[in-house]
């Protein structure tokens, strides 16, 4: 109290007044779902830049490919970053999701590796290939194994061909269909497996080492999402604006050594 009321007293000597204190705008809390593996260290460097546009950008990391768009519907968080368009595509025509992409981001070419053999000629005839269980990149798999000559898909397939759609298999290769973060592990027990970059990266694999690469083509750039209802919001701008930003594109090539190729 006195030392309020000397204050006041200065102040009517000096004839001043005191600034008002300025505050800084409170961020915007903005919980952002991504897996393991690159797509959330890129989101770690996309952070301190987001945070000068506003943004408090709250990581949650997700193991597999089905919670992050289950959380993001739910409104437990407001985006995710882990995602290609045929993904999205079809868990939005599965479970009705109201998820909207809003900006491209990174390409992880998606390899087929071997902890057996040196190329993907020596895997033998009548050998086992594990594949992801769900129809996006399990078809994704297929495509790459058919671009490569290895089996022909039926014609009409589109970008989710399944295990029954293989109408020409001469080395009567026999496909094992797991979980896609599960497919590291699988190469303990297979002749080869085809393994999602950003679980590739975790587990030790090289993707200059996999014995069949997918070329960056195609709709599988990875891509921000958010609910439709909050699209046209500020922060989902200054998200992307955020992401796609030379300092992002700098931390990925040096990171990531061409493994992760960015689409900006």
């Amino acid at each position: 109290m006195l030392r309020a009321l000397t204050l006041a007293a200065l102040l009517a000597v000096s004839g001043s007044a005191v600034p008002a204190p300025v505050w800084a705008e409170p961020l915007t809390r903005v919980r952002i779902g991504a897996t393991p593996g690159p797509h959330a260290q890129i989101l770690e460097a996309v952070k301190p830049i987001a945070a000068k546009r506003g943004l408090d950008l709250q990581i949650i990391e997700f193991s597999d490919y089905v919670v992050p768009n289950e959380a993001l519907s739910a409104g437990e968080i407001e985006a995710n970053s882990f995602q290609n368009q045929p993904f999205l595509d079809n868990q939005k025509a599965d479970r009705g999701y109201r998820i909207t992409g809003v900006g491209l981001t990174v390409n992880f070419p998606l390899g087929i590796y071997s902890k057996r053999h040196r190329s993907f000629d020596a895997v033998p005839n009548g050998g086992t290939v594990a594949i992801q269980n769900d129809p996006t990149n399990g078809g994704r798999s297929l495509l790459l194994l058919q671009d490569k000559g290895v089996i022909k898909l039926a014609p009409g397939t589109g970008f989710k061909p399944t295990v029954a759609d293989i109408v020409e298999n001469p080395r009567r290769l026999r496909f094992i269909e797991v979980d896609a973060a599960q497919t590291p592990r699988a190469l303990d027990d297979v002749d080869a497996a085809a393994v999602n970059t950003n679980y590739a990266t975790p587990a030790g694999l090289k993707p200059s080492d996999a014995l069949l690469k997918e070329e960056p083509k195609g709709p599988y750039v990875n891509m921000l999402a958010v609910r439709e209802a909050d699209q046209d919001k500020p922060w989902v701008k200054a998200l992307v604006e955020s992401y796609r930003t030379p300092e992002t594109k700098a931390f990925v090539e040096t990171t990531f050594g061409g493994a992760v190729l960015t689409s900006w």
